[in-house]
C-alpha cells in the first residue's frame, strides 16, 4: 500500500506562477492530475476490501509431527511471545505457532503447536495472524450455524450457547464484530470468557467481508454502513430470547459498534461495549496510515475528502459518502453514554492507542481504558490471554449490573 510520489507535498507546485505562465499552467495541470490520481488510488485502497498478502517468508520447517518448528525472519511481529497462526496457500491452511525456541537477531525459531503442519512444511510464504481459532468447535463449545437476515441479505453467524441456557446470564447476548480484512473467527478469542460468564454469543459476518453478501458497491463504509448488519444481529438476538446486548468489536469492528450504539433504533438494548484496539477516530487513523506509507499530507487529506464528499463517489465507488466527522469519538466523547471497555496495546502500529486513551480521559464516567504492551494490533489476547480474559471478566459483569435494565 506504500505510495512514494517523491515529494512531501505537491500543492505548492499547483500555485506556481510568474514568468512562463503557460508552461507553469501546463505543469500545474499535470501535477494536479497526478495528485488527484494518487489521492484517488489511496482512497480506493481504504474502502475496497483487501485480501491478505503472503508477505512473510518461511525459511525452514523441521522436526517430526508434534515436534515441528518453523524458522522465520525476526521482525516486530514474529518475535513477540504468545500464540499465533501462520496462514499459507492463500489462507486455505493454517499452522498454529507457539513459544519462541531461539532468536539470533535475523531469524526466529518457534514451535509449531498444531493446525495444518503438513501444508506448512511445503510452503515458502504465508501471513502472520492473531486469528488462531477457526471455529467454535476448537474451543469445545456448543454452537449452531445460523443465518442473520440483514439489509444486504442472509449473513452467516455462529451462535454459541452458554453451559446453562436457562440461567439469567444467558439472556445477555454478546455480538462479536470483526475488523477490516478479517472474518468472524477473529472474535472467537473472546468466546471462552463470555462462555464462562454464562452469556450467549453471536459471532457475525457483515457485508463485503467475504462471508456475508456483497453490498454498497463492494466497498467498506468504515462502520457507516456495516452497523446496519449489526443492528439486524441485535434484532435476531432479541427475537431469540436476548434481553440485553453487549457488542464485542475488534479494530474497525469497534468503529462499527460505536456507529451501532449511535444510530440503531435498538440502542437502548445495548448495555455495554467491549472494544479491542478500536478505531475511535478515522481521521487520526487514516492520517497515521498515510504518514506510515509515506503518502504526502496533501494526498492523504485529499483522499479523505474523496471518501467523505458526495463528489468523490465516482472515484471511490462508494454508494454514499462516509461521514468521518461522526466517527470522531474523541471530539464526540460526551455523546458516548454506554459503558465501554477499551483494551488497546500502546505499541499498536496500525490503529494508534492515543485516541482510545484520550476518549477515556474525556469520558471517564463511561469509558475505561486498559493498556497492554507488545501486542501491536488486536493481539492483546494472543500475548496474554489470562490477563485479557481477567480484565473482561472483572469489568463486564460489574458494568452490566450498573447499567439501566433494558425493557423486557
Amino acid at each position: 500500500m506504500a505510495i512514494d510520489p517523491g515529494s512531501r507535498t505537491l500543492l505548492p507546485w499547483l500555485r506556481w506562477g510568474g514568468t512562463g505562465l503557460a508552461a507553469g499552467a501546463a505543469v500545474a495541470s499535470v501535477l494536479a492530475a497526478t495528485s488527484s490520481g494518487l489521492a484517488a488510488y489511496y482512497a480506493r485502497m481504504i474502502v475496497i476490501p483487501n485480501r491478505r498478502r503472503e508477505d512473510l517468508e518461511i525459511l525452514a520447517v523441521a522436526g517430526a509431527p508434534g515436534e515441528r518448528r518453523v524458522v522465520l525472519p525476526a521482525n516486530a511481529e514474529t518475535t513477540v511471545p504468545g500464540r499465533y497462526a501462520l496462514y499459507v496457500d492463500g489462507g486455505a491452511h493454517r499452522a498454529l505457532i507457539g513459544e519462541i525456541l531461539s532468536l539470533d537477531g535475523s531469524t526466529v525459531t518457534r514451535a509449531v503447536t498444531g493446525g495444518d503442519e503438513t501444508a506448512l512444511a511445503g510452503a515458502v510464504r504465508g501471513w502472520w495472524s492473531g486469528d488462531i481459532i477457526a471455529e467454535p468447535a476448537e474451543l469445545g463449545l456448543d454452537h449452531e450455524d445460523v443465518q442473520v437476515g440483514t439489509p444486504a441479505g442472509l449473513a452467516p453467524a455462529w451462535r454459541i450457547d452458554p453451559a446453562d441456557p436457562g440461567a439469567p446470564e444467558a439472556a445477555t447476548w454478546v455480538i462479536g464484530i470483526h475488523g477490516r480484512g478479517a472474518r468472524r473467527s477473529e472474535t472467537l478469542r473472546g468466546a471462552a470468557v463470555m462462555h464462562r460468564l454464562g452469556y450467549t454469543m453471536l459471532a457475525i459476518s457483515y457485508r463485503n467481508d467475504g462471508e456475508a453478501p456483497r453490498a454498497d458497491g463492494g466497498r467498506y463504509g468504515l462502520g457507516g454502513t456495516e452497523w446496519r448488519d449489526v443492528d439486524a444481529a441485535i434484532g435476531f438476538a432479541l427475537d431469540h430470547g436476548a434481553e440485553r446486548i453487549v457488542l464485542l468489536g475488534y479494530s474497525m469492528g469497534g468503529a462499527v459498534a460505536l456507529q451501532t450504539v449511535d444510530q440503531s433504533s435498538r440502542a437502548d438494548r445495548i448495555a455495554a461495549l467491549v472494544l479491542d484496539a478500536p478505531v475511535v477516530n478515522w481521521t487520526d487513523v487514516l492520517g497515521y496510515q498515510a504518514r506510515l506509507n509515506r503518502v504526502p499530507d496533501s494526498i492523504g487529506q485529499f483522499s479523505q475528502l474523496m471518501i467523505s464528499h458526495p463528489a468523490g463517489r465516482a472515484v471511490t465507488g462508494l454508494a454514499a459518502p462516509v461521514d468521518l466527522k461522526s466517527m470522531d469519538w474523541v471530539s464526540r466523547a460526551d455523546h458516548l453514554r454506554t459503558p465501554t471497555l477499551i483494551v488497546h496495546s500502546v505499541d499498536d502500529d496500525f490503529v494508534p492507542a492515543g485516541p482510545s486513551e484520550e476518549l477515556a480521559r474525556r469520558n471517564p464516567e463511561f469509558v475505561s481504558f486498559v493498556p497492554f504492551e507488545r501486542a501491536r494490533h488486536t493481539k492483546e489476547w494472543n500475548v496474554d490471554p489470562e490477563r485479557w480474559e481477567a480484565v473482561v471478566a472483572d469489568w463486564l459483569p460489574t458494568a452490566l449490573r450498573a447499567a439501566t435494565p433494558a425493557p423486557g
